[in-house]
């Protein structure tokens, strides 16, 4: 914990930017695992379109189904990228807290340390923001391109003609797994910052 790097007693503001980062890691954490049961949901509604429609059963009601479970994959990506910016705000707050505490420090090597190890921290941390953004946008695209897929079912089933339609939806399947990856890293990468000393985090 934060509180072994310190030989006093922390400052009340760095605990509580630790529990407010804390708390947004698990929020964090809990919509990703929402956005991933609605994905889920949307890739079932689609093959179920989709064999509705080979099927010639009821198209219409097929179609508003799963134009409403992708509108809620939309919504859910939208929140995990609203709490990804609150993680990548309060983890910010979070090391400043800390560099300002160190540097308070009488002790010249324990600063030196202590903000090496700071800096190690905050720019693996800042490399894994990174990739959780470039993953929601990922999820982004994806929910586009399924989109895109509904549409083109909307066509293709006048001419009964899924071939191309059953690529597509191989490939919006295959990228959900190594999407959902990318995002449990900024997870794991965040309670290693307020689980693990500081002087850790760098290694």
């Amino acid at each position: 914990m934060f509180a072994s790097c310190w030989k006093d007693k922390s400052p009340e503001d760095l605990i509580r930017l630790k529990d407010k980062f804390k708390s947004t890691v698990s929020s964090f954490e809990k919509k990703k695992e929402t956005a991933n049961e609605n994905v889920t949901k949307g890739l079932e509604t689609l093959n179920a379109l989709k064999t509705a429609l080979e099927g010639t059963k009821n198209e219409d009601k097929e179609f508003a189904k799963v134009y409403g479970d992708w509108e809620k994959v939309n919504k859910r990506v939208e929140n995990l990228n609203k709490e990804y910016e609150d993680l990548k705000e309060h983890a910010s707050n979070l090391f400043n807290a800390m560099e300002t505490q160190t540097n308070s420090l009488s002790d010249e090597a324990s600063r030196k340390t202590l903000n090496g190890a700071i800096e190690k921290a905050r720019a693996k941390y800042n490399g894994t923001l990174s990739n959780t953004s470039k993953a929601i946008e990922k999820l982004r695209l994806l929910h586009g391109d399924a989109v895109e897929v509904v549409k083109a079912l909307e066509v293709t089933a006048a001419l009964n003609s899924f071939d191309n339609i059953n690529d597509q939806m191989k490939s919006i399947e295959g990228r959900v797994d190594g999407i959902m990856q990318e995002l449990n890293v900024a997870v794991v990468e965040g309670k290693k910052l307020y689980e693990k000393e500081i002087t850790e985090l760098g290694e």
